[in-house]
């Protein structure tokens, strides 16, 4: 074994205690939490979010990130939606019948929903909410997602016109879509926010400034009230939802704060009522101190580096991508730096995923120095050495957590292989636009949270089509186990397949998976409704504030 310079192991010591806060007393000896709910003197009940990064749009078929479909879950509501345990129940659909041969749903619309002017949603709104989502002109970051419909790949691809898309309104109440194949997980898709309407004439008289306050019609639990651009994104009850009798909390503020102990200072200051993002380094006071507002869940969710497989250097390198991924010591970042549950990443499947037990790297239960010489030997054999050291950058958007995960990387990368890393951080919209773009990105952090409880809203990532694979990587043999999978009944034979997918990927490495994830969030106590599910998917409506 090569001996590792005492300094690199220095560096990763010292990370890992900035990341872990030093494990000083302040740390852990109080937890002051302010509880006091925001009731206003009319009694209007206030839900206070914290939100993240600032969405760049509210447009359901261009919008990206979680922070976005959070919103966009309470402003609109698909055919069908997801119940505060993770199952698929009915939305706008009252009802829906699936044919013998499973391809072809027809959706039941409830006959008193409205959008929020008070018009009728029809199925033709959901007729043209497809047609946008799919419609190139749209460049729907999840355009992808709708290629089970019939025509929809096609329409995608510029060979078909929007209005081929099989899609259509029977009457008023009634919507038929055509599936090109059966596709077991088809319903689960149907909630994601690229699949829901919009208001037509909306879109029409104002452009892309539909989803303005003043100008956006909805058809969820809430309307747009204002939106203050990184301040907060207020909502309001919908008056004409079908189901507002039952929607509890009247106004939502959504929250964009990046910044994980800004977050827990306003949450402890009782500005938010709820909290996304809890400080590793605070987690096990909050552990001891207020247990009943820590919530904790597995998710379906894997935080990963990408590798833009497009140029140098990772460009017709299988060899440096795989180096590059067992030079990572997963258990050290869970258990140092992230602290909340999350298991180690050796596949590209959470375990979460219900019915299936993912693939895993072949050399995952290697121990440490036997990993880390098979990883000295690829980078070597990808023609790197100590007088010829790789030279790479790390992007990731600004973020404590990513900063460190980022440190401890770039130092284990050194010290294991010697290679020499930069690291670059960047503002969320910014970053992503360069993802998607691939013009200089070498090496980024990014995440993925399952839109559907099913493997294939992983694999589905990685196909050459799909417009969110942000590493470029194109494999035939890749997309045809993924595509062959997708429209395979659950069991053993579609098992099989998609155990040849995942080997497939993880052989090519285009991706690092680092760790699967759990979701973190603070809740006050008078917050009630909360039940955690896989999806991570929490509606506002499903909640309320009892003072």
């Amino acid at each position: 074994m090569r001996a590792v310079p005492l300094f690199c192991w220095l560096v990763v010591t010292s990370l890992l205690l900035a990341a872990c806060g030093g494990g000083g007393e302040d740390e852990r000896s109080s937890f002051p939490v302010e509880i006091s709910p925001e009731v206003r003197d009319d009694g209007t009940t206030v839900f206070r979010r914290g939100n993240g990064a600032e969405p760049g749009t509210l447009d359901p078929h261009q919008a990206r990130g979680v922070p976005a479909a959070n919103i966009l879950r309470d402003l609109y509501e698909g055919l069908v939606s997801i119940s505060p345990t993770g199952e698929v129940e009915p939305g706008n659909a009252a009802d829906w019948t699936i044919s013998d041969d499973k391809l072809t749903y027809i959706f039941e619309l409830r006959a008193d929903a409205r959008w929020s002017n008070g018009e009728p949603v029809t199925a033709q709104d959901y007729v043209y909410g497809l047609r946008r989502a799919v419609d190139p002109a749209t460049a729907s970051p999840y355009a992808q997602l709708h290629t089970p419909i019939e025509h929809a790949a096609a329409i995608i691809d510029g060979d078909r016109p929007p209005d081929s898309l099989g899609v259509r309104a029977v009457d008023d109440h009634r919507l038929e879509i055509t599936l090109a194949e059966p596709t077991p997980y088809f319903l689960g898709t149907l909630a994601h926010p690229s699949s829901f309407p919009v208001y037509a004439p909306a879109v029409e008289a104002h452009g892309d400034a539909f989803t303005q306050p003043g100008n956006a019609v909805t058809n969820g639990a809430y309307t747009m009230d204002a939106w203050r651009v990184n301040s907060r994104i207020s909502l309001v009850r919908n008056d004409a939802y079908w189901d507002d009798a039952d929607t509890a909390i009247d106004r939502v503020e959504y929250y964009p704060i990046v910044d994980a102990n800004s977050e827990l200072s306003r949450y402890q200051a009782g500005e938010l009522d709820w909290a996304s993002m809890i400080p590793p380094s605070r987690l096990d006071a909050a552990r001891e101190h207020i247990p009943d507002q820590l919530q904790i869940e597995p998710t379906l969710g894997v935080y990963y580096y990408g590798l833009n497989v497009r140029r140098a250097p990772f460009k017709d390198a299988p060899e440096l991508r795989q180096a590059l991924s067992m030079a990572i010591d997963r258990e050290v970042i869970v258990d140092k730096i992230t602290r909340g549950g999350e298991i180690p990443a050796y596949g590209w499947i959470p375990p979460a995923v219900d019915g299936y037990e993912g693939a895993r790297f072949e050399w995952a239960d290697l121990p440490a120095d036997e990993r880390e010489a098979r990883a000295r030997a690829l980078y070597r054999e990808a023609g790197y050495s100590e007088d010829e050291p790789l030279q790479v950058e790390i992007r990731y958007n600004s973020n404590e957590a990513n900063k460190k995960i980022a440190s401890v990387i770039q130092a284990m990368w050194r010290s294991v292989l010697g290679a020499e890393v930069e690291l670059r951080n960047e503002e969320w919209k910014v970053f992503l636009d360069a993802v998607r773009s691939g013009r200089d990105t070498e090496a980024y952090r990014l995440a993925w949270i399952g839109d559907y409880d099913d493997p294939n809203t992983f694999f589905e990532l990685m196909n050459s089509d799909f417009g969110l694979n942000g590493t470029g990587y194109a494999s035939d043999a890749y997309d045809r186990l993924q595509e062959k999978q997708a429209h395979m009944p659950d069991g053993a034979e579609r098992d099989e397949v998609m155990h040849a997918a995942e080997a497939r990927l993880l052989a090519d490495s285009p991706v690092i998976p680092i760790y699967f994830y759990t979701s973190k969030y603070l809740v006050k106590p008078y917050v009630t409704g909360f039940e955690g599910n896989p999806l991570d998917i929490y509606y506002s409506k499903d909640l309320a504030i009892e003072p």
